[in-house]
């Protein structure tokens, strides 16, 4: 068995589209723990196995075609299973005084870690994983009402081209719903 050491193409741009179009694909869904590894076996929905094992630090995307035969009109994809992630914007926080700052940054420290939620920061965003249910996390920044903050889910897959590896391992790696919950 041929161990796959390159991502051929991804099948979300023009080109491989194209040339996907007619192609017998199969899918190979990953979970958000494999997603982040750059050695695993993917098994495809037809129960066919390919043994990865990329360079070191290679972060897989969602489309990643990693087997294409075009003679036999055929391609493995990649296809990622990442949560949402809550992102929280401060740029609102430019323009405020220095106290202003950090009070709201303090608060929102402490909304989210009272609740023990990873988080990667960004620039002037904050990112976390969704380990408890959508509703539970928007009521936990609802309840704290911090000015001068807006904050959205967005997909997974959304966040992961801004992010380094070792971040998308904070945010997806092993952040099973159970993993980070935390009860009073």
């Amino acid at each position: 068995m041929e161990v796959i050491t390159a991502i051929v193409g991804n099948a979300h741009s023009p080109e491989w589209a194209e040339k996907l179009k007619n192609a017998h694909v199969h899918n190979i869904f990953l979970d958000q723990w494999t997603a982040q590894k750059s050695r695993f076996l993917a098994v495809d929905e037809h129960g066919h196995e390919y043994p990865v094992a990329l360079a070191n630090r290679h972060q897989v995307a969602d489309g990643d075609i990693i087997a294409y035969d075009p003679d036999k009109n055929f391609a493995a994809v990649l296809r990622l299973n990442l949560s949402p992630v809550l992102v929280v914007d401060l740029e609102k926080l430019r323009g405020l005084s220095p106290e202003e700052i950090i009070r709201i940054s303090l608060e929102l420290g402490h909304a989210i870690g009272n609740q023990h939620w990873p988080a990667v920061v960004k620039g002037t965003k904050v990112y976390v994983p969704m380990t408890v249910d959508r509703k539970v996390m928007l009521s936990v920044m609802d309840t704290h009402h911090i000015d001068d903050i807006e904050y959205e889910f967005v997909e997974g897959s959304e966040v992961i081209p801004y992010m380094a590896p070792h971040e998308v391992r904070r945010l997806f790696g092993g952040a099973g719903h159970e993993s980070h919950s935390h009860v009073h």
